[in-house]
């Protein structure tokens, strides 16, 4: 197949800032987008083999990074006021509509690595999506975490990140190597929610509930059961906000595909090309094709 030569491009995210993307685009005429939605500190060049390798099998796949991170910090941390909603209803608001408006009427798909998958209720026009996947994602409920992270995550909660974010005007967490340098809002909201049994429903509320509520596209989970940081209480209470959605939900062993470890970030290695992107996420990008066509 042909090398794919990502485009990048600058996305007005309707709030006063430019979001860096990158375009993936097929060989011919697409048969579907893929929107590939981050997880919590990780830049879109993370995702570019696995987008390359979705776009040689014919979809255009956009990824970008939410405002401040990536290509898309313009200025320091500091100065930056933005939080985790406006990161949904600006930044990922404006990402689908660029590429709904570039596909017209084709399938459009939703990949959420994380707290890509925890942020879609908020984001506007996800009527338009075909299909949902989420990989490794879960409700962040710092009592529901992994055996391994739940008394670190207790100390970056209620100790380390609340003071060093105070001291530096921001959350840098590339200093302590924990999630990556985060705004003070994107941290502040985070946090907590993670301290609250019923994570973002319960910090934000009545109108969070509903609008979780509200989602009624497919939505397919794809979680691990070595994942260091989401348990499958975790992914089951996040899960559980999608009350109306069609959900298919796969917990997946290392064993049951040869490997040795896939944890919270390995889904997306190349390695995993021939097992978790061909046997488990291609059929459901393949099945609503399928019908259409049927």
């Amino acid at each position: 197949m042909a090398t794919i030569q990502a485009e990048a491009r600058s996305i007005d995210n309707g709030n006063g800032h430019q979001l860096a993307s990158r375009w993936y685009k097929p060989a011919g005429t697409p048969r579907g987008a893929v929107l590939i939605a981050p997880a919590m500190g990780v830049q879109q060049r993370f995702y570019a083999v696995f987008a390359s390798w979705l776009a040689e099998r014919g979809f255009l796949v956009v990824t970008f990074d939410y405002l401040g991170m990536g290509q898309s910090r313009q200025a320091p941390l500091r100065h930056l006021d933005v939080d985790i909603l406006d990161w949904a209803r600006h930044d990922c608001s404006a990402v689908l509509a660029n590429v709904a408006q570039a596909v017209g009427e084709l399938p459009i798909y939703w990949i959420g690595h994380s707290v890509g998958a925890q942020i879609l209720p908020m984001v506007k026009g996800h009527e338009r999506l075909t299909r949902i996947i989420t990989i490794a994602a879960g409700s962040g409920y710092w009592r529901e975490n992994s055996p391994q992270i739940r008394r670190k995550a207790w100390l970056l909660w209620r100790g380390v990140a609340p003071l060093l974010t105070a001291l530096a005007g921001y959350f840098p967490g590339n200093r302590i190597g924990a999630v990556g340098d985060l705004p003070a809002g994107v941290i502040r909201q985070w946090r907590r929610w993670c301290l609250h049994p019923e994570y973002l429903v319960g910090i934000e509320g009545e109108p969070m509930r509903r609008a979780f509520a509200e989602v009624r596209t497919p939505l397919t989970s794809l979680s691990f059961t070595d994942d260091e940081m989401m348990s499958a209480r975790n992914t089951e209470s996040l899960h559980g906000f999608y009350t109306d959605a069609p959900k298919v939900m796969h917990r997946i062993a290392p064993s049951e595909i040869g490997a040795d470890r896939i944890g919270h970030f390995g889904f997306f290695r190349r390695s995993f090309a021939p097992t978790l992107w061909s046997h488990w996420l291609l059929p459901e990008l393949n099945q609503d094709r399928d019908q259409a066509v049927a």
